[in-house]
């Protein structure tokens, strides 16, 4: 039992972090229903920009605002450079256009900072919490803490806010948003900027248990994108509870089955969702099939 907690714990360590990724896919989908393949790709930004600032010796928590910062400029860049003048291109050249555009950041990166494997010290200390026998990482109780309230202060944006129902409004019909006088390209430029936060979180939170490098947002990127499509694309709780199962059940592969296949599993589920679920597990009826 003592082994399968401990399993259980870093699946919900590892699919936090893909959830967080996956609500920034959900944010820009909500909004434009645009793909963003380059999500990834703005989480292993804001690392590297956090690495960066730490190294040219300021603080941590100095560190850590301008890397998540960083995450999120590089989202309105996005948007402003890629997805605007794009304008009503459809969704397939919007999605390749997304693509391009995480090879961009992969070269930029790659020029500034090379290929190597960069880390950031713990928020909180390496020193190991034991619990019911279970050795538990204070940067893991970080990642699920950001998580948590990433998920709250969503849901009360969207649920409470002017701004966040105009987003809603947005999504679901954009010509009568427009009527009702909301600047619909303003709400997109705002979501690809959240969803840069979002992306920059993940990567500042789990810089400090795992190395960031140019190639790291791929991987992390695509198993976003599969946490998305299996909680319902366009779901937040789904985004994170389809993290959560992605995160287990590839802990469970590497420590029950042949850790050389749990990336497989991303791909696995992926096939399933789509075949039997296209709408996810939380997701609305009226959501398009990905």
């Amino acid at each position: 039992m003592t082994e399968l907690l401990q399993y259980v714990i870093t699946g919900v360590t590892v699919g936090s972090i893909y959830g967080l990724i996956a609500l920034g896919f959900v944010l820009v989908y909500n909004s434009s229903h645009v793909i963003n393949f380059a999500q990834g790709d703005l989480q292993m930004v804001g690392g590297m920009i956090a690495v960066a600032v730490l190294t040219a010796g300021l603080p941590l928590p100095v560190a850590v605002v301008v890397g998540t910062l960083g995450g999120a400029v590089a989202g309105f860049l996005l948007y402003k450079a890629a997805i605007e003048p794009a304008g009503d291109a459809g969704p397939l050249p919007l999605v390749v256009i997304t693509l391009g555009a995480a090879l961009v950041l992969r070269g930029v990166v790659e020029l500034i900072w090379g290929r190597g494997y960069y880390s950031l010290p713990a928020f909180s200390g390496d020193e190991a919490i034991q619990f019911l026998g279970v050795t538990i990482v204070p940067q893991s109780l970080w990642v699920l803490g950001l998580t948590a309230a990433v998920v709250v202060v969503l849901t009360y944006f969207f649920n409470s806010t002017k701004t966040g129902k105009a987003i809603l409004a947005t999504s679901i019909d954009p010509d009568a948003a427009t009527l009702m006088g909301i600047n619909t390209r303003r709400m997109k430029l705002l979501c690809f900027g959240l969803g840069g936060f979002l992306g920059a979180v993940a990567g500042v939170a789990i810089a400090p248990i795992a190395f960031t490098y140019s190639m790291v947002g791929l991987m992390l990127g695509l198993k976003g994108f599969v946490a998305a499509v299996l909680g319902g694309l366009g779901n937040f709780k789904g985004a994170v509870i389809g993290g959560l199962i992605l995160g287990v059940t590839e802990t469970m592969m590497s420590g029950y089955g042949a850790s050389d296949y749990k990336d497989a599993i991303a791909f696995l589920l992926i096939l399933v969702i789509l075949i039997f679920m296209p709408r996810g597990l939380l997701g609305a009826s009226g959501v398009e099939r990905v």
